[in-house]
């Protein structure tokens, strides 16, 4: 609905019901990625792999987190808690260190995604999970770095190939929520000098009443072949 920046101010100050229907998107991977985080062991060694603000620090804080990233993809995100720069294409690890490493958003953005996905598999300890979100449907962003979109089969042709064998490939809604996210994107086009007082008048409708009608519709889609995007778990094959 707004542009990132306007985004990040204002969500802190909207209710939580209120994020979850017009944004349910973000709501379910934040509430996977939860789930998940308490599932791994505490002292375990995670690796954020494209960790950019670090902004899952707080679900992994009883375990030994790492983080890395290349500080390329926004100009405007703040990398100074990043505490390894590297590029997960040829990441600076030995093999078989880490219990988990977390993808969050990411892979769509890497030129080599199944180089991305040996590398992975190559400093997980066998056992090991790979927890991976990604995009479907989604509009371009973070230019130039923007290269890829996933369906299930072409996510699980990459975990497969890299010898993680895939526990949970979970479409984040279908056709009702990506529906109202084009909705919603109406509204970006009206936030500037003398389109603001358009956006006004569009905004309760686009950004509040038929996103939240869709955001209950959504169950009706059982197939989910319109996604915005997936959550990911896999498991590194024993050696």
């Amino acid at each position: 609905m707004f542009e990132p920046r306007l985004r990040k101010k204002l969500e802190p100050w909207l209710p939580g019901f209120f994020l979850r229907w017009v944004n349910p998107y973000h709501a379910a991977l934040n509430d996977r990625l939860e789930e998940a985080a308490a599932r791994i062991p505490a002292g375990a060694r995670v690796l954020d792999a494209g960790a950019g603000e670090c902004p899952h620090r707080r679900l992994f804080a009883h375990t030994h987190y790492v983080t890395l990233d290349l500080a390329i993809g926004d100009a405007a995100w703040d990398y100074s808690r990043i505490g390894v720069l590297g590029d997960i294409h040829s990441m600076p690890f030995r093999d078989g260190v880490f219990d988990a490493v977390v993808n969050i958003s990411v892979l769509e953005h890497l030129r080599e995604p199944g180089q991305a996905m040996a590398e992975f598999a190559r400093v997980l300890k066998p056992g090991g999970q790979l927890i991976l979100s990604t995009v479907q449907c989604w509009e371009m962003h973070q230019r130039p770095h923007d290269y890829f979109r996933f369906t299930r089969y072409g996510l699980e042709y990459l975990f497969e190939k890299a010898g993680l064998c895939p526990r949970q490939v979970e479409a984040l809604g279908g056709y009702f929520w990506l529906l109202a996210f084009r909705l919603m994107n109406v509204l970006s086009f009206f936030q500037r000098g003398w389109r603001w007082a358009v956006f006004v008048l569009l905004a309760p409708v686009f950004g509040g009443l038929l996103p939240i009608a869709l955001y209950f519709l959504d169950p009706l889609d059982r197939t989910r072949d319109y996604t915005l995007g997936y959550f990911c778990r896999c498991e590194k094959r024993g050696d």
